[in-house]
């Protein structure tokens, strides 16, 4: 495309404004190179479970490749609501109160379309998911960041969260385990933060779809779950990470029917419903999953503890991550930018993470490091970067 063309002059403002996916751009460089080791997706190495393959190609098969309600197949949406009340603690009526959507993407766009008005802020807290603020300001919000610290693994509190609170303010948005720190929440702050949301009136959006993926007997804990809080969140999650159905873009929404029908006019008209293939094998992932989930939770956690240990011994400070499937170690001592440091990396040994500033400018000094990688690329990864570190000393 070139660049000079006057078409340009028809794109919308706030859209020029966003810039480009840091991980993607990143990413763009490393698809031209074969002769890299990536600890960079955040794509589960896992094959989907054949069981629920299995299903999927029998019922393409069975010609089930029409459309299907716009909410979703009522058997999914109780399949859901089932699995968010034993999992969660909260109870949703699946005709009215959950939406199946492609992928935990679209549920955030939805929630954030149905709830903005130009100018309504919305807080989210970096380093966080590189969709965030982009999707706050495609609705034409303001997106208002708290910046978590390492000193606290990256925990969020009721303190942060107020000093935030303006007039203005219309939801908070909340990814806990988080991508890219694998920051989790304790119940402690999770209720505090839910009684401030309380108090001063204010929506919740919470984006759990790293929830079965926690590590040293941390306990997830869901603020939909807590009092007065059902009422007034809605909850995301999807079976990308946790099931590793990533190209089946299956995600849905829970929330009160006032907001599921909001978000499902938009979704309505926008995607019409989720895929009718991906959708029967969510059913298999739900109903038959859940040793799937054990088994690969449990590798994570082998990797996590090599892949952490490895950057403490080589001088790099990482704290252990107790959710998620990534580690944040803190490159910020070196006197290289995250930028720097990741594209040096690439170049001299030719390993691939992505820096911590593709997750926001409270990233900068950090760098993330998938490790829903294959163990042994791992191993063949953290001596290179060992050498690394020991070059730029």
């Amino acid at each position: 495309m070139n660049n000079s063309d006057s078409s340009q002059s028809f794109l919308a403002k706030h859209m020029m404004d966003v810039p480009r996916s840091g991980i993607r751009d990143f990413f763009e460089i490393v698809s031209t190179r074969d002769d890299v080791i990536s600890l960079g997706i955040g794509e589960p190495n896992f094959v989907t479970p054949q069981h629920v393959l299995d299903v999927a190609i029998e019922a393409l098969k069975h010609g089930e490749t029409g459309y299907t309600d716009n909410l979703g197949i009522l058997e999914l949406r109780q399949e859901i609501s089932k699995y968010v009340k034993s999992s969660f603690g909260v109870e949703y009526t699946p005709e009215t109160e959950v939406l199946v959507t492609v992928g935990v993407s679209e549920a955030l766009d939805l929630a954030i379309r149905a709830i903005t008005e130009p100018g309504d802020e919305i807080i989210y807290h970096e380093p966080g998911y590189v969709s965030y603020a982009p999707t706050i300001i495609f609705a034409h919000g303001k997106p208002v960041r708290v910046c978590t610290r390492k000193e606290d693994d990256f925990s969020l509190t009721r303190a942060q969260v107020e000093e935030k609170i303006t007039d203005k303010t219309k939801a908070l948005l909340l990814n806990f385990p988080t991508n890219p720190t694998g920051a989790v929440l304790e119940r402690k702050d999770v209720e505090e933060i839910a009684e401030l949301c309380i108090e001063r009136d204010i929506l919740v959006i919470t984006d759990e779809v790293y929830s079965e993926l926690t590590y040293d007997n941390a306990e997830h804990v869901s603020i939909a779950s807590i009092p007065g809080m059902k009422e007034r969140t809605i909850l995301l999650h999807g079976f990308s990470k946790a099931w590793a159905m990533t190209g089946f873009r299956m995600g849905f929404s829970c929330s009160t029917p006032t907001l599921t029908a909001a978000m499902m006019k938009i979704h309505q008209y926008s995607m019409m419903c989720a895929p009718t293939l991906s959708q029967i094998a969510a059913i298999e992932a739900l109903a038959n999953g859940g040793n799937d989930i054990i088994e690969m939770r449990d590798d994570y956690q082998k990797r996590r503890d090599f892949i952490v240990s490895s950057f403490n011994e080589m001088g790099i400070p990482c704290h252990a991550p107790k959710g998620a499937f990534y580690a944040f170690p803190y490159i910020g001592d070196t006197g290289l930018t995250s930028h720097e440091f990741a594209m040096r990396l690439l170049e001299e040994k030719k390993v691939a993470c992505v820096p911590g500033t593709a997750f926001g400018a409270a990233g900068e000094g950090f760098l993330r490091a998938s490790y829903a990688t294959d163990m042994d690329k791992i191993k063949e990864a953290m001596p290179l970067m060992a050498d690394f570190i020991a070059s730029l000393k």
